[in-house]
């Protein structure tokens, strides 16, 4: 490639069939000719000569532009006669490598320089958004969507640029204007579980922000919104009812506020003791689960309510007869009838019921956000509560709370309702849940001393107010005593805890006294309340690959600590021949042949002593001997599935006359 490129007209050039791009995409072909329409094609093609025709020429490389020239032309937007640099190579060979090479090396735009390049186009040659989209081929929607990514939080672009989170991502997070609501989002999210979630990063980003059609945003208004210093979250497409109210504090006390006057008017113009706001749609259980509603007396209909009803029972009647005759639209107008006459009838016949102003003197109400922002009373009124007169002697009795009632006062003290008790105590309770949190050392002894003191009491635990407790496991093997040397030295190391805090008093001098033991009497407590948590997980069973993956951290030799034993192992296998099976694991066919003709039970017992090493065999067999122990017995090994018998073995014990005798 030598030479240059040379110009040729547009209708002297085709496209070769060596050109390797075969699948193209109609959406990126229709911007590249919206771009080569105002732009003209500033990139040569490469091309190689049509034999016997002169001044001809098949395109490898650039045939996307030629098809966008060719469709310009046919539009009317180029002239007929419009020319391409075209560079000829001189041997038509390399036109498939040439191709693919053109191809094959393209690197894809990184999103966030796109983004910044249609800013970069806007900011610095003044253009629009509508004219970026018209030069590109792009709708207006897309360019707005990368000028709103442009925008990103630093840290967001970043990671976009980064590759660290997909577009998809960064997209979510541009659903949401206010930069620091964004950050604060990533920052929270960025190595959860939800970094890529796409629904959960936008529920997070509109959490306190409204759209424009909420209840709250029309009590409010947009106007006095705005100029209390609201923002407002606008696109090209948004309009007044999904346009997204940023500030949702500022929202909320502007509506504290509303509701505040409203509910005084309210309580003036009906009589009633109190009004309370709630700042929803509704009056949630929470509210009033600890207030008394108020029953009206129902009024009796009067002659003309009475009158009405014997009216709509004959129109009633006289519909479902008319329903009978008429087609089938005449009997969806009779049937749409009957059901407004019935819901007119159950009206009339369950009036609402009538409050005395008496009664309204003692009411307390509540009032609501309608669902078109305007306040409105909560149908349903209730027992305004009366403070009880403080006595000179309050006798409080210990036990015996009735949850349901009030707190009892302390004179010269406020009375507090169970459930503003509840709420004082949950949020007291979340301050100390910081602080222990915030201090890790202090938390290991606390949470120890709840386990362990817990442990070692035969009933009670409500004075340690926590959940946490290290229980034994339930076991279906009542009583069983294994008699191994774990056993025992699981009880020496019970024996060996220091129990002296025990005796201290009550939850707290006990948990002081449990604090000033050694570090080393505390470590063992902690050690002791975790290990007897531990589940037994027969093979095969969910739990199983951890039980072993532990034993194999700990590096557990098991045949040190556990040898098989009549008792605990060879009498309970379902058969003689199970016995025979394992004699030949360690000593093939000669070891297991020697004993062939032993019962059972005689088996098991030789059996024991062999696996111990206490009966006079070749060096090498005891070895290996000692050293066995069953599959399903061993840590970080795949043990075969377990067949599991009946608890009652003798019933599917085999005798040795089911077996050959050994010769």
């Amino acid at each position: 490639m030598t030479q240059l490129p040379i110009l040729i007209p547009a209708a002297n050039l085709a496209k070769s069939p060596s050109n390797v791009r075969t699948v193209s995409d109609a959406i990126a072909d229709a911007q590249l000719e919206a771009n080569i329409a105002v732009k003209g094609v500033r990139q040569n093609l490469i091309g190689v000569p049509v034999s016997r025709k002169k001044g001809h020429y098949r395109i490898i490389a650039g045939g996307r532009r030629l098809d966008a020239v060719h469709r310009l032309i046919e539009k009317g937007v180029f002239e007929p006669d419009y020319q391409l640099a075209v560079l000829v190579l001189g041997n038509a060979k390399d036109a498939i490598e040439t191709s693919l090479e053109e191809n094959f090396f393209n690197l894809t735009m990184n999103p966030a320089d796109t983004c910044r390049a249609f800013q970069d186009i806007i900011e610095n040659e003044g253009k629009t958004p509508e004219d970026v989209a018209k030069r590109f081929g792009l709708t207006e929607r897309f360019v707005r969507s990368r000028l709103r990514l442009a925008d990103l939080a630093d840290p967001i672009f970043e990671a976009l640029r980064n590759g660290e989170i997909t577009l998809n991502v960064a997209v979510a997070y541009a659903s949401n204007s206010d930069r620091t609501r964004q950050a604060e989002v990533f920052e929270l999210l960025k190595d959860g579980y939800y970094r890529a979630n796409v629904n959960e990063i936008k529920r997070q980003l509109v959490e306190d922000t409204y759209v424009g059609s909420d209840p709250k945003a029309l009590l409010v208004g947009r106007d006095a919104y705005i100029e209390a210093g609201g923002r407002v979250d606008l696109d090209l497409f948004s309009d007044s009812t999904t346009e997204r109210w940023i500030d949702g504090d500022l929202l909320n006390r502007l509506v504290a506020d509303k509701l505040a006057v409203a509910a005084e008017a309210l309580r003036e113009r009906e009589g009633l003791a109190e009004v309370r706001v709630i700042p929803a749609t509704h009056v949630s259980y929470n509210d009033t689960w600890d207030l008394r509603p108020l029953k009206g007396d129902t009024p009796d209909l009067t002659a003309e309510q009475q009158a009405r009803l014997e009216e709509i029972e004959a129109e009633i009647e006289a519909a479902n007869e008319a329903w009978e005759d008429a087609d089938e639209d005449g009997q969806a107008e009779q049937a749409n009838r009957v059901e407004m006459l019935e819901a007119e009838y159950r009206s009339i016949e369950t009036p609402a019921p009538v409050l005395t102003d008496e009664q309204k003197a003692s009411a307390l109400a509540y009032v609501v956000i309608g669902h078109d922002g305007e306040p409105r009373l909560h149908e349903q009124l209730y027992v305004a509560p009366v403070e009880e007169p403080e006595e000179e002697d309050v006798d409080i009795e210990a036990g015996g709370e009735d949850e349901n009632e009030e707190v009892a006062a302390v004179p010269g003290k406020a009375a507090y309702s169970q459930r503003l008790s509840q709420e004082l105590a949950e949020m007291k309770s979340e301050l100390l849940r910081v602080h222990i949190a915030s201090d890790p050392r202090f938390a290991l002894d606390l949470g120890t001393f709840w386990m362990v003191d817990k442990a070692t009491r035969h009933y009670g635990g409500e004075d340690l107010a926590t959940e946490l407790k290290a229980d034994k496991p339930w076991s279906a093997l009542t009583g069983f005593q294994s008699g191994t040397v774990a056993a025992e030295e699981w009880s020496k190391i019970d024996e060996a805890l220091d129990r002296s805090w025990t005796e201290a008093g009550d939850a707290c001098q006990r948990y002081d006294a449990f604090c000033d033991l050694p570090d080393e009497a505390r470590a063992a407590w902690l050690a002791w309340a975790i290990a007897r948590t531990l589940h037994a997980v027969t093979a095969g069973r969910k739990g199983e690959a951890l039980i072993d993956h532990l034993g194999t951290k700990l590096d557990i030799d098991v045949a040190a600590w556990w040898r098989p034993t009549a008792n605990n192992y060879f009498d309970r296998l379902s058969s003689k021949a199970a016995i025979l099976a394992h004699l030949e694991e360690i000593g093939g066919k000669e070891l297991s042949s020697r004993y062939g003709a032993s019962k059972k039970h005689d088996l098991a017992t030789s059996a024991e002593k062999i696996f111990a090493g206490s009966v006079p065999i070749e060096a090498e067999l005891r070895d290996a001997a000692t050293a066995w122990v069953p599959d399903v017995m061993r840590y970080g090994q795949p043990t075969t599935a377990v067949d599991v018998v009946p608890a009652n073995d003798q019933d599917n014990l085999v005798t040795g006359d089911d077996l050959p005798q050994a010769a």
